[in-house]
């Protein structure tokens, strides 16, 4: 009967308000269950049990995770899933994503180029990872990681690795301006900086692409194929099929859903693949879907695909997407376009030699040349791009159809080194601090003070190395050799350090700057090595490198600046960075006072300019 009487106190302290304390809760329901011990208080001071453990870390809240299992109504006829099912999967784990983050509806802007690693087969698990990498203002980056798991082995692999932009908006389809997000992990802090960079990418990618067709000379297409036959004639690998959206096909919002059209999409130029090569083809890699409208239940979507070149081992397909209503006559609408690249694998898994192809005149040689140019820039772009820090060289060669992606590289590289968590304090001496961060493969320093001088007054200074000799005695001079934008120049750089065959060393550097994307961004100055064949190694130099330097600069108030310099110590460099990391030498201190002096001498200056 004494449970009772504590569970009747419970309930009045239930009623009033009152925290109950664990002990009590726990009798009671001890109590019940035949327990009359009373309740052991505990004395003042002692700890709760378990109060101490760490909690385990909060998850992001955007984050959505779906696992399907793949069954025979998902798959092609090799028993492999669809590529146009897994793009359903994918874009309804990203909606979700950006939707919560959002509060309101979202639809699919775009999704960036996919590069699939491997195929699925009946009866294993997709899992879906998606949460929103960074909001702007109506639009957010949400990165996808799709895997596949074994249930029988237990084996997981990755499959791809995606990023789509969605757009809010709000009841009468009006844009909806988007809280800014607050990254708490260390790779969730990458992601969000990075994505700025990705953002900017998208943005030139059809300059990009003008570019390169300008400066490269026409060419007259091959009518032979590598074996001697006839080229197939483009017009054959032509596919025109239509859909009509019913409800099944339409999103919560009324529309299409945007995985249905990459569906439908990636079918039609399946075909046109097939028509080529005369077998089943495996989709290898997308190029980015963008949506350029929508379109409603009820439109009939006409898909268009036709083979725009074939090389060696593998062939572009070019695929549109059309709405028109009820009067297919009338009204229609580009809905979105995308370029596929398909390869065809032999009994042992390896890239058949494929047909050539020969295109129609006018249009279909522009879509030729153009299918070249694309296949230029998704190289590099995959090399310089989407390759581990570790696999690239220290010096990339540097020209037009891969500037953009040199130059994302660059400040991705710096802002992924800003975004570290285990930096460590090593020195600091009166106003200079200097952090290392040691890794595998790499020591990085980070050396950083307060400066009096506003942050886009600094910004302005230290992105001028012909000026850097002014504060930094290492430099003897820098020559600007190319202004490539606003934003990014090339400088042939000359050390007074001497190598160890007492020669002055030499640079061909790529400084990219940017300024803050949006409140609380910092400005970013990020320097690597390039190759130029105009500027190609002398014997009166020896030529070094530099992977990963630069400056971050974040405004602390109207008129004080942090000013932070990083450097990812290649090996020619080490020695002096350890040396001055164990306090042998005072130079890095000793420099980057001699910095301040320099921005405290020159922000007058600035001011003016400005």
């Amino acid at each position: 009967m004494l449970s009772f009487f504590w569970l009747r106190c419970l309930l009045k302290m239930v009623k009033e308000n009152i925290v109950v304390p664990e002990e009590i809760l726990n009798f009671c329901c001890n109590g019940l269950q035949g327990s009359t011990s009373p309740p052991r208080v505990r004395e003042p001071g002692e700890e709760v049990p378990g109060a101490m453990e760490s909690p385990s870390p909060a998850r992001n809240p955007t984050e959505v995770q779906m696992s399907q299992l793949v069954l025979p109504c998902h798959t092609n006829h090799c028993g492999e899933l669809s590529t146009g099912q897994l793009l359903k999967w994918i874009d309804t784990a990203a909606c979700l994503s950006a939707e919560r983050h959002a509060g309101c509806p979202c639809v699919t802007a775009s999704m960036d180029d996919i590069y699939f690693e491997r195929t699925i087969s009946v009866g294993q698990v997709v899992n879906i990872k998606a949460k929103v990498n960074r909001a702007f203002n109506s639009s957010m980056e949400v990165g996808i990681q799709v895997s596949y798991e074994d249930l029988c082995s237990g084996k997981h692999s990755s499959i791809c690795k995606a990023y789509a932009t969605f757009v809010a908006q709000g009841p009468s389809g009006c844009k909806v301006k988007l809280q800014p997000l607050t990254p708490q992990t260390e790779e969730e802090k990458i992601e969000h900086s990075i994505a700025a960079e990705r953002r900017r990418m998208r943005l030139v990618h059809k300059d990009t692409l003008k570019d390169l067709l300008t400066s490269s000379p026409q060419e007259t297409a091959e009518l032979e194929t590598r074996d001697g036959s006839v080229a197939v004639p483009a017009e054959k690998t032509r596919v025109e099929s239509v859909e009509l959206v019913l409800p099944p096909h339409a999103n919560h919002q009324g529309n299409t859903f945007g995985g249905q059209i990459m569906a439908w999409m990636e079918n039609v130029a399946t075909i046109a693949a097939s028509r080529l090569c005369h077998a089943h083809p495996t989709l290898q890699a997308i190029e980015m879907f963008h949506f350029r409208g929508p379109s409603q239940v009820g439109d009939r979507l006409v898909l268009k695909a036709i083979v725009n070149n074939s090389f060696k081992n593998s062939m572009e397909v070019g695929v549109c997407a059309e709405a028109h209503g009820q009067e297919m006559s009338v009204s229609r609408r580009h809905i979105n376009s995308a370029f596929m690249t398909f390869v065809v694998l032999d009994e042992k898994g390896r890239p058949r030699t494929l047909p050539m192809v020969a295109p129609e005149p006018g249009d279909g040689e522009r879509r030729y040349r153009e299918a070249s140019a694309r296949k230029k820039i998704r190289l590099d772009r995959k090399y310089v791009v989407s390759c581990k820090q570790t696999e690239v060289p220290l010096s990339v060669p540097w020209d037009q159809s891969n500037k953009v992606y040199l130059s994302y590289n660059n400040v991705s590289a710096l802002k992924t080194l800003i975004a570290k968590a285990n930096w460590a304090l090593a020195r600091e001496k009166d106003k200079v601090q200097m952090y290392t961060l040691e890794e595998d493969k790499f020591l990085s320093f980070r050396i950083e003070m307060l400066v009096c001088i506003t942050a886009s007054q600094a910004f302005s200074l230290l992105s001028d190395l012909r000026r850097r000799h002014e504060w930094d005695k290492h430099y003897a001079s820098a020559e600007l050799i190319q202004q490539v934008d606003d934003d990014d120049m090339i400088y042939h750089v000359v050390s007074q350090t001497l190598s160890h065959e007492n020669k002055p060393q030499d640079f061909v550097i790529l400084a990219s700057r940017r300024k803050p994307c949006s409140k609380g961004d910092p400005y970013v100055v990020a320097f690597r090595s390039v190759t130029l064949p105009t500027h190609p190694a002398s014997d009166s130099f020896t030529r070094g490198e530099t992977l990963c330097s630069g400056f971050c600069i974040w405004p602390e108030s109207e008129e004080m600046s942090k000013v932070a310099y990083y450097n990812q110590a290649t090996p020619g460099y080490l020695n002096y960075v350890t040396t001055n990391v164990v306090g042998l030498s005072s130079n890095f201190c000793a420099t980057f006072e001699a910095c301040e002096k320099f921005l405290l001498k020159n922000k007058e200056e600035q001011i003016v300019r400005l």
